[in-house]
């Protein structure tokens, strides 16, 4: 039997990896739904390769469009939009594997009913456990859903664990490229523009998950979404420099050992290894070529030049509403620079300063989160007098 999959994002870079791969299992798998926002071209390419039950897009005028091709072409496939539309897929499709690759808090609200649907969970996503964290694990609890991390680095933690039980982990590594900034000086820095910004030197990402890591926000991001995945403590929780970008995590035992998983970046791997698991599949791709590879460098983060780790840290140690303030003042922040009304520097000072004003609550509800969402973009946004 095929697994039946879902594919929140399917237009982004996940998901179009997602449908690679899903194209080299052949029959192993059955995409029933796709969704996304307003790509309505791309998805009609994707739903003529792939013919899903039904889809959904959440802007309305996009949806239309499709539906209107779709009725030229003679296609079955439903079309859902509005802003629930990626809910509804979720909750009306019969699926077994459901991969949730929407960038930022867009994505959490349908993550979550896939969540308490039980259903297995490959998490790109990783707004939807730095925002709703306790919900998204309590949910899973009482499903019985499993999530799988698709970030290169959670998968290689993930894969890392197998080799002790959990009271045996004494840290997690997650390792960092250091971003296109990551040898410039913090003058430098001051003037980087949007174009230094978006040429990160290992990894072809979307644009704001590429200005992420130039701040360093992704990891941060990632030091939350591990406290949650894998029930560790931010203090045990160690960020490490490696350019290279061949070694994607290690997790440290208490026995001294330290297990690493490698691989070229190439994000086909982690997000095959999800829709697998617990199964390895043959994958074609690019080796580690160990006769070239020379050596592998390590170093630590400059906390003075990339502050959004320490903030990171805290907001993990925190939780309750700091993770929806921390996200949603980034992704405005993000978009404010991509405009040119802010500087480079200044998307984590902005960060900082909502983390520290916002109404601080220990257990939030979902509707609490997305007020303390909707409050944390408009004090960027009103900073920025937009």
């Amino acid at each position: 039997m095929s697994k039946r999959m879902i594919i929140l994002g399917s237009t982004g870079s996940i998901g179009e990896s997602a449908l690679d791969v899903a194209a080299h299992l052949g029959g192993e798998f059955e995409i029933v739904g796709l969704a996304a926002n307003q790509s309505w071209e791309r998805m009609a390419e994707q739903i003529a390769a792939f013919a899903p039950e039904c889809v959904a897009m959440s802007d309305p005028e996009a949806a239309g469009r499709l539906e209107s091709r779709i009725l030229e072409s003679g296609s079955k496939t439903r079309v859902l939009t509005g802003s629930d539309a990626m809910c509804l897929l979720v909750e009306q499709l019969d699926a077994d594997f459901v991969l949730s690759a929407v960038v930022g808090v867009a994505g959490l609200a349908s993550t979550l009913a896939a969540v308490k649907r039980g259903l297995t969970v490959g998490l790109a996503n990783k707004e939807a456990l730095v925002v709703a964290g306790q919900l998204m694990v309590d949910a899973a609890a009482a499903s019985g859903a499993k999530l799988i991390p698709v970030d290169s680095e959670h998968s290689a933690i993930y894969q890392s664990l197998h080799s002790g039980k959990h009271e045996e982990v004494e840290q997690i590594l997650l390792t960092a490229s250091g971003g296109p900034f990551r040898t410039w000086s913090i003058e430098k820095m001051r003037n980087a523009t949007l174009e230094n910004a978006l040429k990160h030197p290992t990894w072809d990402m979307g644009p704001k998950i590429t200005i992420d890591s130039a701040t360093m926000m992704n990891k941060a991001l990632e030091i939350i979404e591990a406290k949650w995945l894998f029930d560790i403590s931010a203090d045990r929780i160690e960020v490490v420099i490696h350019p290279e970008s061949i070694i994607h995590s290690m997790v440290a035992f208490h026995d001294g050992s330290i297990v690493a998983q490698m691989g070229t970046p190439d994000m086909r791997t982690p997000i095959q290894y999800a829709m697998t698991y617990p199964h390895r599949v043959a994958r074609q791709g690019d080796r580690i070529d160990f006769s070239t590879l020379e050596r592998m460098h390590f170093e630590p983060p400059d906390a003075e030049r990339f502050p959004a780790l320490r903030m990171g840290h805290d907001v993990a140690q925190r939780g309750g509403t700091s993770g929806a303030a921390f996200n949603a003042a980034n992704e405005a922040a993000v978009e404010m620079f991509r405009a040119g009304r802010i500087g480079f520097l200044e998307i984590s000072s902005q960060v900082e300063d909502v983390l520290r004003r916002h109404e601080f609550t220990e257990v939030p509800d979902l509707a609490t989160l997305m007020n303390v969402d909707a409050w944390s973009r408009n004090e960027v946004f009103s900073c920025c007098n937009v």
